[in-house]
């Protein structure tokens, strides 16, 4: 459908709501008396509308970019109007923020034609290299993607590093981009802006473990703890994590204040006390994360662990895939990625060789799905063996748009032990959040799964209220050792050099 006529459907259909041929100043309090699913309509028509004017404005902040270059000087487009950069003279006729502007100049420039591939002769029409990102383009030029989306791909992937030995290993590579963008754009339906971009980088960081090593170098040199005292004596501070520091202050803060920020519920029952009370502490989020952080740093390291944290004690599980772990680099670094559990934030060889002479490691042996072995109906409760597999299968909770990690989740039975004769087996089990665990059992929400298929989400009764059945994607960061996109098993390897 042309894009003006698609432009304006999505208007027509907001004519057809005669409630809200209204003026502005009476808009609230129509939209007020709707039911709930003519509200949820509206909105939805309102962002189709949005999203399609944005793809307009992105292309044509494309254009103005192309018609305003350093080259062009005083007589491109931004500097005839007053402007010194396509950014300004974007920001100009939005009227908002530079850092809008930004994104959707860098998100035109991304659709523009790709680079001449060297010197094609006089006369001669130079060649042009399909980039990398063209599935990202076609995606979100026909409404596949919206510009949110692709830019979070787009940035999360980055650029393919530069090739080693030869232009085949720029192809390659360039390919290898490409066919991770294209399984990110299959998976952008069940996830959010954040949660796709967050599944760009492991996924650029899978593909490029020695790029990872780099990153998390630069990332360990920029660390830094700044303090300051304002005019009126108060005390601040700012951190810059290392990627190390980071997880373990996360770390801590989560094994401290877990049941406060909807862990599961599930706990040993000497727990359960210290729990409640915690709920139901009077301080802030961030007074108990104060608090908590000074305790730790009074306790020091003479202290026993539990002192601070009681019983569930803080720590980072790392998650690698045994088989993708590579050769080292010349500082002797080995060249590997890995996940933590909690996130899926990627980590280095070099740290993982250090978490491994520390702590050790659990192994899991996984089918071509990713499930372990099976431990029948001799226990109601998944082992702790079978949640470290859980959390390394899906991630999180997998209810479509959720972003919470795997240990604040509860493992649910798809097969209700009592009534359906359900099976502890990893197969038939799913980890979910306290919130839709419950809203699972009390609404009449139900987790299906054939085999070893998907496992789908049934609304209550038979599509009510318009829902329909959904896929309940994994969010793990390494979904692509059972589940590679398709007619390309070994994409994750990197061509030697």
């Amino acid at each position: 459908m042309a894009i003006l006529s698609e432009l304006r459907e999505a208007v027509d259909a907001f004519a057809a709501r005669s409630a809200l041929d209204v003026e502005r100043d009476e808009l609230l309090a129509a939209v007020r008396v709707l039911s709930g699913d003519d509200l949820i309509d509206i909105a939805a028509r309102a962002y189709a509308v949005i999203h399609t004017a944005q793809c307009v404005a992105t292309v044509a902040a494309a254009v103005i970019a192309e018609r305003s270059t350093r080259e062009q000087g005083h007589g491109g487009l931004a500097a005839v109007k007053g402007h010194k950069t396509a950014r300004d003279l974007v920001q100009a006729i939005s009227g908002g923020t530079k850092a809008d502007a930004a994104r959707t100049v860098r998100l035109g420039e991304s659709l523009l034609d790709g680079e001449p591939a060297g010197d094609a002769g006089v006369g001669a029409r130079p060649a042009v290299v399909t980039p990398w990102h063209d599935p990202l383009r076609r995606a979100m030029l026909s409404g596949g993607l919206t510009a949110a989306q692709h830019d979070g791909i787009y940035r999360g992937l980055g650029e393919p590093p530069a090739a080693e030995s030869s232009a085949v290993d720029s192809v390659l590579l360039r390919e290898a981009w490409t066919l991770a963008a294209t399984q990110l754009i299959a998976e952008a339906a069940h996830l959010s802006v954040e949660e796709l971009a967050r599944r760009a980088r492991q996924v650029r960081d899978a593909l490029d473990p020695a790029g990872l090593e780099e990153r998390f170098a630069r990332r360990y040199e920029a660390r830094s703890f700044v303090r300051w005292t304002d005019a009126e004596g108060g005390r601040h501070a700012r951190i810059d994590f290392d990627d190390d520091g980071g997880e373990l202050i996360e770390a801590i803060i989560a094994a401290a204040l877990r049941p406060r920020r909807g862990g599961p519920r599930f706990v040993a029952e000497d727990e359960r006390r210290a729990a409640d009370d915690l709920v139901a502490d009077p301080r802030t989020n961030d007074q108990l994360t104060y608090d908590l952080m000074m305790g730790v740093l009074r306790a020091g390291a003479l202290a026993d662990a539990a002192d601070v944290f009681g019983a569930r004690q803080p720590g980072v599980r790392m998650v690698v895939v045994k088989d993708a772990v590579g050769p080292r680099d010349p500082f002797g670094r080995l060249i590997a990625a890995g996940n933590v559990e909690d996130g899926g934030n990627a980590i280095p060889g070099s740290m993982i060789e250090r978490a491994i002479c520390e702590s050790g490691t659990v192994q899991i042996t996984v089918d071509s799905c990713g499930n372990p072995l099976d431990v029948g109906r001799e226990q109601r409760l998944f082992t702790p063996r079978q949640r470290i597999a859980l959390a390394a299968r899906d991630g999180g909770c997998r209810w479509p748009g959720c972003d919470v990690p795997a240990s604040y989740c509860e493992a649910h039975h798809c097969d209700e032990w009592s009534a359906d004769h359900g099976r502890t087996d990893i197969d038939r089990g799913i980890l979910l959040c306290r919130h839709h665990h419950m809203m699972l059992h009390n609404n009449g929400w139900r987790i299906a799964r054939e085999g070893k298929g998907e496992f789908m989400l049934h609304p209550p009764g038979s599509g009510a209220a318009g829902l329909e059945s959904r896929v309940m994607a994994s969010r793990s960061a390494v979904r692509w050792a059972w589940d590679p996109p398709p007619k390309r098993a070994s994409w994750r390897e990197r061509p030697a050099a």
